[in-house]
């Protein structure tokens, strides 16, 4: 026959395993434990002992006693975290990757990694597959052309709806009310054009992502360092391209040649861009940053083996990547809030820019 004491134990236990109760519950009151089950105060203190001993709950002085155990594997299941971002093993991806793995690994965790190709269709797919099979506890996703309408937003307002937190990383949807974990774009736009200002510039161009968010923010961040030094903003001189306009730059040099001319500086969207300019600057027998200071932002592999080092503005991404793991496990593990967070970028200098004069 059970004992007194040991059907409180297995009453908590049947909380946990049913979901009712999370690591970070707090159980009820000694009073409401000893009226929910018509025993003593010693029998209730009896049942605390033998789940603190097995690392189940513990007490805080002055609090009440919590669920420390991870609830999810008390009750046998696998927590599974979805990562879906543009692009998986090529750029700044990996970094991102490699940080989330890192706290993953750590919770014993199982990470799942899906790739949209920025393309909205293959976003659609994997969400509705989510939804369908419900096999993912949580997703961290990098939003697709997130300057754009976007048809998918209800499917991941659906994944919450079925309790499944979603948080977004490197950029986001404004449409949606998710946090999201990227650096601070609009100033990574601003240190790019400033430095270039300081180092003498005055007639600065830009090239710019049309459809993701992050363009338009580091275009936001270029425009308040010109405006800042009174520095006119030349329309003609701002060259706009979209995702697959970016893959075929090399195709269209006629197109940015035409567009910098008379620039003696040019911000570029992230290093990827940077690293094209400068090869398309090249072939035209233009040097960097004899010809054309290039400044990228990124700070990623293509930035230090460019044929000339690019100064860049760094993202860290693997923080970002690490934060953003940390952020889906406490939400799934202790039900904690989460929170937009954009950190700070910093310039890294290297070669790629010219000081005529100094401000």
């Amino acid at each position: 026959m059970q004992k007194k004491y040991e059907r409180i134990v297995s009453w908590v236990q049947s909380e946990i395993e049913n979901g009712a109760l999370s690591r970070g519950s707090k159980l009820p009151s000694e009073n409401d434990l000893m009226e929910r089950f018509g025993v003593s105060r010693q029998t209730v203190r009896r049942a605390m002992e033998e789940m603190t001993e097995k690392g189940i709950v513990e007490g805080r002085r002055g609090s009440g006693t919590y669920v420390t155990v991870n609830t999810r594997r008390y009750a046998g299941k696998e927590i599974r975290i979805a990562v879906m971002l543009t692009y998986v093993d090529t750029y700044i991806f990996p970094s991102i990757i490699r940080g989330i793995e890192s706290v993953l690994s750590r919770e014993e965790c199982t990470l799942q990694i899906a790739m949209t190709d920025n393309a909205v269709e293959k976003e659609r797919r994997l969400l509705r597959e989510f939804i369908r099979t419900q096999s993912v506890d949580g997703v961290i996703a990098e939003t697709v052309k997130s300057a754009l309408p976007n048809p998918n937003v209800e499917l991941y307002r659906e994944l919450e709806n079925l309790g499944i937190p979603v948080l977004f990383v490197n950029s986001y949807y404004r449409e949606l009310d998710i946090p999201h974990v990227s650096m601070d774009d609009r100033r990574a736009g601003y240190l790019a054009a400033k430095h270039l200002a300081e180092c003498g510039h005055t007639r600065i161009g830009g090239i710019f992502k049309a459809d993701d968010g992050q363009g338009h923010l580091r275009y936001a961040g270029y425009t308040d360092a010109l405006m800042e030094r009174d520095i006119r903003i030349r329309g003609e001189q701002v060259i706009w391209i979209d995702s697959e306009a970016l893959r075929a730059m090399e195709e269209d040099n006629a197109r940015f040649l035409k567009r910098l001319k008379g620039c003696t500086a040019c911000v570029c969207y992230n290093d990827e861009t940077a690293y094209k300019i400068v090869g398309i600057l090249q072939k035209a027998g233009r040097r960097v940053p004899d010809d054309l200071s290039v400044v990228g932002i990124d700070n990623s592999g293509l930035a230090k083996f460019c044929p000339v080092p690019l100064t860049s503005v760094e993202n860290p991404v693997e923080e970002l990547g690490r934060t953003a793991a940390e952020q889906i496990i406490g939400k799934i593990l202790k039900n904690e809030e989460m929170e937009t967070l954009e950190f700070a970028p910093k310039l890294i200098m290297r070669n790629s820019v010219k000081v005529i004069h100094e401000i």
